[in-house]
């Protein structure tokens, strides 16, 4: 009983609309009625600029990270690593579905990148930070928040399985997954970048404005 409840709390949490809460208190809009119509990091760093999409990816990843560290308050996981690391993951999947399907913003949110990473921040820090390098190696060098969430995520499970070689079964499967997942909520956005029209974070405009000036 108390699982279900911690269980209902982290989709609770999840469910904050970090996005459509600032832009309807800071903008007078409501960020899904602009650009991709996405109430995530990347449509907030397309409409409100890389200053409030940095805002929102963050907090968004805190939703993840506190939800999965909601398992230490029971005493039977907080001692019992490998129960822990599977409860551990339910918890931040009940996250992550809040964060999809925000029950404070009518069901219509995120795609859930930023608070998985969260997610794996808590339980696998040093997977998350080598996620996290791809993330913004592919950020830096092409500007695109959604391939470098999509390149991001398909990283993990390599990590997990071939690098650091991770033993628990359902952290495995569930690495998998992450990527599966990410790759299927980023369909229009792939259509997007394959068509060239996938539109570009406001960061290192300034950069690429030189560089253009350059070739000239």
């Amino acid at each position: 009983m108390k699982e279900v409840a911690l269980v209902i709390l982290a989709y609770l949490i999840g469910s904050i609309p970090t996005s459509v809460w600032i832009s309807r208190s800071m903008f007078r809009i409501d960020i899904r009625d602009y650009g991709s119509g996405n109430a995530g990091a990347t449509n907030t760093f397309r409409v409100l600029g890389s200053k409030w999409g940095s805002v929102v990816m963050l907090i968004d990843l805190v939703k993840g990270l506190i939800a999965v560290k909601l398992a230490f308050i029971l005493p039977f996981y907080a001692e019992n690593d490998f129960a822990r690391t599977n409860f551990q993951i339910g918890l931040g999947l009940a996250a992550v579905l809040g964060h999809i399907f925000p029950i404070w913003a009518d069901f219509r949110g995120g795609k859930g990148v930023a608070t998985l990473l969260g997610l794996v921040m808590g339980i696998s820090p040093i997977s998350a930070l080598s996620c996290v390098a791809v993330f913004l190696l592919v950020l830096y060098l092409t500007r695109f928040v959604s391939l470098s969430s999509i390149l991001a995520s398909m990283a993990f499970p390599i990590f997990i399985l071939v690098i650091y070689n991770v033993h628990n079964p359902t952290y495995r499967i569930f690495a998998i997954a992450v990527a599966l997942l990410v790759i299927l909520t980023h369909q229009k956005n792939i259509s997007r970048l394959l068509t060239g029209s996938e539109s570009k974070a406001p960061i290192l405009r300034y950069r690429d404005r030189r560089k253009g000036r350059d070739l000239d």
